[in-house]
Parts: C-alpha cells; sequence; structure tokens
C-alpha cells in the first residue's frame, strides 16, 4: 500500500478533474505541498502519493517502474477516480510514461515535467551504479552530496538556503536501501522514446530553463515528438522546477488544466 498527500475538493457536476502527482528521486510526495494547495483551491481533486519505501509506503527491496505503474491503478481505483492527469518530474516523468504506456485509458492527460524519455546509455548507468555504492556506504548524507548541486539554478542556494535546506530534509528522512531501491527502478526502466509518437492524450512538457540534468533541448525533444504538445520554459529555474519557482510552475500546471478540462 502506498501513502499519499491528497486533496480532496472536485468541482460540481462534470467539472470535477483528478491530478496524480508524482515525485523526483529521491525526494517524497512532500515536494508538491505547493502545488496541493493551489491545485485543491481551485476545486481540482490531488493525490500525491509516495513511492515504495518513501514516507510509510510498503518498502520493496527490488521495485520496478511497471510494478509502481500498477499499484498506483490500485490506488486510483481504491479512491474511485477513473481517469487523472498524470503529472511527473525528473523520475516522476519516467513514472507517467510507464503509467500512460499501461493504463491510457487511465490518462486524462501528461505533465512531463524536467524529465527525459530515453532509457539509460551504459555511462550513465555505470554513474548510478557507483551511485548505488556510494549511497550504501555513506547514507542519505551521501546522496545529498550527490544529488543537491544538480537541484537549482547557482542563485537559489545563494538567496533561498532555507528551500535547499527543507531538500536535504526530505532526502535525510529515507533510509539508503530505499534510496538506492529508487536509484535500481531508474536504471531498470524502458525506453519511452518509441512511445511519444503514439500518444493521444494531451500532453504539457514543462522544463527549467537552466536545468542541467535534463535541458531544455531535451524537453523541447520530447515535446516534439509528441502530436499536439505543449511546451513551456521556466525562467531562472533548475531541475527541481516546482519547487524553485512555484508561482509560475502552479500558474503553468492549472492554466493548462483549466484549458483542457473545459475543451
Amino acid at each position: 500500500m502506498l501513502t499519499y498527500i491528497r486533496t480532496d475538493t472536485p468541482a460540481s457536476g462534470n467539472e470535477s478533474h483528478a491530478v496524480l502527482l508524482l515525485h523526483a528521486f529521491p525526494l517524497s510526495a512532500s515536494m508538491w505541498q505547493s502545488q496541493i494547495e493551489c491545485l485543491g483551491k481551485a476545486g481540482l481533486t490531488v493525490i500525491a502519493p509516495n513511492a515504495y519505501g518513501i514516507e510509510g509506503s510498503v518498502e520493496k527491496e527490488f521495485w520496478s517502474f511497471t510494478e509502481y505503474a500498477h499499484e498506483l491503478s490500485i490506488l486510483l481505483e481504491s479512491l474511485k477516480i477513473g481517469k487523472a492527469t498524470i503529472a511527473g518530474l525528473s523520475m516522476g516523468g519516467y513514472q507517467a510514461f510507464e503509467f500512460y504506456r499501461l493504463y491510457p485509458e487511465k490518462t486524462a492527460s501528461l505533465v512531463l515535467c524536467d524529465t527525459r524519455a530515453e532509457s539509460d546509455a551504459p555511462e550513465a548507468r555505470a554513474t548510478r551504479e557507483e551511485f548505488i555504492h556510494a549511497v550504501e556506504a555513506g547514507g542519505a548524507e551521501e546522496a545529498i552530496r550527490r544529488m543537491i548541486p544538480n537541484f537549482f539554478t547557482a542563485e537559489t542556494y545563494i538567496k533561498k538556503p532555507e528551500l535547499v535546506s527543507h531538500v536535504k530534509d526530505i532526502i535525510r528522512k529515507q533510509p539508503a536501501k530505499v534510496i538506492t531501491a529508487a536509484m535500481r527502478a531508474i536504471m531498470m526502466r524502458s525506453d519511452a522514446s518509441h512511445l511519444l509518437a503514439t500518444i493521444n492524450c494531451p500532453v504539457l512538457v514543462l522544463v527549467g530553463d537552466d536545468d542541467k540534468a535534463t535541458p531544455p533541448e531535451t524537453a523541447r525533444s520530447i515535446s516534439s515528438r509528441i502530436p499536439g504538445a505543449q511546451f513551456r520554459v521556466l525562467a531562472d529555474t533548475g531541475h527541481i522546477s516546482n519547487m524553485e519557482q512555484p508561482e509560475e510552475f502552479n500558474y503553468a500546471l492549472l492554466d493548462y488544466i483549466e484549458n483542457i478540462r473545459t475543451h
């Protein structure tokens, strides 16, 4: 069973719309707090689950995004949600691709944030293997040391130290074995490149203009291969765009959802 954060204030009649928010590695559903509050105020049903082993979700030593997508489907069914917008950032984007592949009928739309469609090249897999060994030896602090420098723009580390500390605290809560299990799932993910041209639901691709992990050209490539996809770049923003520039991110997300649910 997965734990999750939920805001359930659906609008009346046929205007009700559900949004499933899938978090980045190695964070938790709490990274979506600003979006949960914003979308909830707009009358949307919002569910932000924690991946396996995080914040009370059932722990699994080995798991895949396929297994996780099935778990997400079960979660939606338990909440009596037939379809939802699936929004994922970074690792959450990989999970969104897999959910759509398995459950297109349950996908009202996709929001792909700061992510990529391709599977890992051999060099990337080797880097992830080394990361796993380092975290096994050094725990969550090693994950913090390696991940935090890649998350934000240079200015944010200076002007928003409280945000950086908050993100460190989220990672620090996680046992090493939970972090490494998620990294293995990332390594094992399927290549979603072939899926892009077949996606027939509305899609928004969002990216920070200073995202060094999955740069704007990567996001633009995803958008260009999905028929009718919308593409937006957020200014002065790095990889964890929803936390670094929450107001701009929320505006883009809510504007997109409002448009698709009224057409």
